[in-house]
């Protein structure tokens, strides 16, 4: 025992840096293969939860290729419970300096176990398209969180003061908030339309294409804020620049990709690009949100332009 706590960093090195990326790539990769699922009709592929199976944990000779898809998603969550587990043990030396990083490696962690039983209560309900959508938004969290400790690892611990004007701090949260109504809407949208995952699947009774059109809207509301948002960073020399601009090019592919699968007939791949990016959406956005503060004490930005400063 004391050889491995001797093991563990007792600061942030590469370890840490490269197992949080791995945790971060991981996390977002569950997600295309919970699309894949989903999307080439193997949500019931394995009919039974924690096995396969009622007599078999992995997919036996009897099942189908849809066996074979839903068992390696659920090698997929197995995979990025070692990564999670690995990256707490690796912050756990440094938990006392860095409660921050700690508790959201704990978040991940014990996230990942709580979506595997999640994961077993779809195949037991048959693929609530409810259940299924709170599966796919809690895989989004999770992917935020794991955004957040990347972009915590190089900022200082302690109490953290805002980097930006007020004005520009209460369009960022609009935003993000745009942005939760734009997911939610979407998740219905899918819950209602034609890949249910299985061809026994429920629905969710609602009317696809009135909600493909109100998922739009807030769609193109967050585009515009976006915007707003980039270009108010840019004048000002904030230090939400660089992921503002990110957002803005994840969030202009989105749209475009939005635009082809509705009048191509939505097919599978797009919809499954989709669906990674509105992950990669949310992690954008966490970082611009964790970006409009900094820690206490932090010397003002050289990038910072007296405006910006005055601003606040």
């Amino acid at each position: 025992m004391n050889r491995l706590s001797e093991w563990l960093p007792d600061r942030l090195d590469g370890k840490v840096r490269l197992v949080a990326w791995l945790s971060f790539i991981a996390e977002t990769m569950i997600i295309a293969t919970g699309g894949a699922v989903r999307l080439t009709g193997s949500g019931l592929g394995c009919p039974t939860w924690p096995t396969c199976t009622a007599d078999s944990l992995v997919p036996t000779e009897e099942l189908d290729y849809h066996s074979l898809i839903e068992f390696g998603n659920r090698m997929m969550t197995g995979v990025v419970g070692i990564i999670a587990l690995v990256l707490f043990v690796l912050v756990w030396r440094i938990r006392a300096e860095r409660r921050d990083l700690f508790t959201l490696a704990f978040i991940v962690g014990a996230g990942v176990v709580a979506q595997a039983i999640v994961g077993g209560i779809t195949v037991w309900t048959g693929l609530n398209p409810f259940i299924v959508g709170f599966h796919y938004v809690s895989s989004l969290v999770l992917v935020c969180v794991s955004a957040a400790f990347i972009a915590r690892m190089d900022q200082s611990p302690g109490p953290r003061e805002r980097a930006v004007p007020g004005w520009y701090a209460g369009l960022t949260h609009a935003t993000s908030a745009v942005l939760v109504i734009t997911i939610v809407f979407g998740v219905l949208t899918t819950g209602s339309g034609p890949h249910s995952g299985d061809t026994d699947a429920g629905r969710t009774g609602f009317d696809s294409e009135l909600l493909e059109h109100v998922h739009a809207w807030p769609g193109y509301a967050l585009l515009a804020l976006t915007l707003a948002l980039a270009a108010a960073a840019w004048q000002l020399r904030l230090p939400t620049l660089r992921w503002a601009l990110a957002l803005l090019a994840v969030e202009l592919v989105q749209v475009t990709i939005g635009l082809i699968q509705a009048r191509s007939g939505l097919p599978p791949l797009l919809v499954g690009v989709h669906m990674v990016l509105a992950a990669l959406t949310a992690a954008a956005m966490t970082v611009v949100v964790l970006r409009i503060k900094r820690p206490v004490g932090t010397p003002q930005s050289q990038s910072e332009t007296p405006a910006a400063a005055s601003a606040r």
